[in-house]
């Protein structure tokens, strides 16, 4: 991707054909990098899930598999009803706000955000902090709303589900933001599109080989990427 100002970065993207595969939320029971859980326990297709807190590694953000609640820290209020969250019952995927969900949402839950696509626009305005990510950042290492970085994403584009990961932190692959990410799902297609963990846990598994590059602050590589507690995996019907 060359982006505004002339930096490139790299965009890798998985597609999912709705009528083909099915997706599903994944806890994992203890910290491993996606790419190896994935080789153990056999699974082709996987992107990162959402946040977690360090050193305990409890995820930061309802997560629910199969509508039972898994334990989690929930976001600061008033943040936690408003931001976004992805939703698969029957392995069909909806990204919302929490507060549409109701008290006792079926299926998969995972929260994550913010939102990135909405109605096929970009949900990503200057100045504004709807899901209060900037104003609740001392839940995250950093304000995840500044500069770019490396980032996960997912999206709905008609009949296909997106999975996606972007390359950064180093001269040759400056990340993306925000804003750029939600422009460049649209660009693929997406009328729904998510936010998910980035920085060095960004991870994307097609095929059984972690395809993006994660690297921690300074541009130190991360050959498997960062141990992580959830995920999305993509199974076929």
């Amino acid at each position: 991707m060359r982006l505004g100002d002339g930096a490139r970065s790299t965009l890798h993207v998985a597609r999912f054909g709705m009528e083909a595969w099915t997706a599903r939320v994944v806890v994992f029971e203890r910290p491993i990098q996606l790419v190896r859980w994935c080789r153990a326990e056999g699974v082709a297709h996987a992107v990162v899930g959402g946040f977690y807190l360090r050193p305990d590694y409890i995820p930061l953000g309802e997560v629910r598999i199969g509508g039972s609640v898994r334990p989690f820290v929930p976001f600061d209020p008033p943040w936690g009803e408003v931001r976004a969250c992805v939703q698969i019952v029957s392995g069909r995927l909806r990204i919302v706000p929490r507060m549409m969900l109701g008290s006792e949402p079926s299926g998969d839950v995972l929260q994550a955000g913010p939102l990135l696509v909405l109605d096929g626009r970009s949900a990503i305005v200057d100045g504004e902090d709807r899901e209060g990510f900037a104003a609740g950042a001392h839940q995250f290492d950093s304000d995840i709303t500044l500069g770019r970085y490396p980032r996960g994403a997912l999206a709905v584009a008609g009949e296909e589900l997106l999975a996606m990961a972007c390359d950064g932190r180093t001269r040759r692959d400056a990340g993306m933001t925000l804003a750029e990410l939600a422009d460049a799902l649209i660009d693929l297609g997406a009328s729904e599109g998510l936010n998910l963990d980035g920085g060095g846990s960004a991870s994307l598994v097609h095929g059984g080989r972690l395809r993006n590059r994660p690297r921690e602050q300074h541009g130190v590589d991360l050959l498997d990427g960062r141990p992580v507690v959830t995920a999305i995996a993509f199974e076929a019907r």
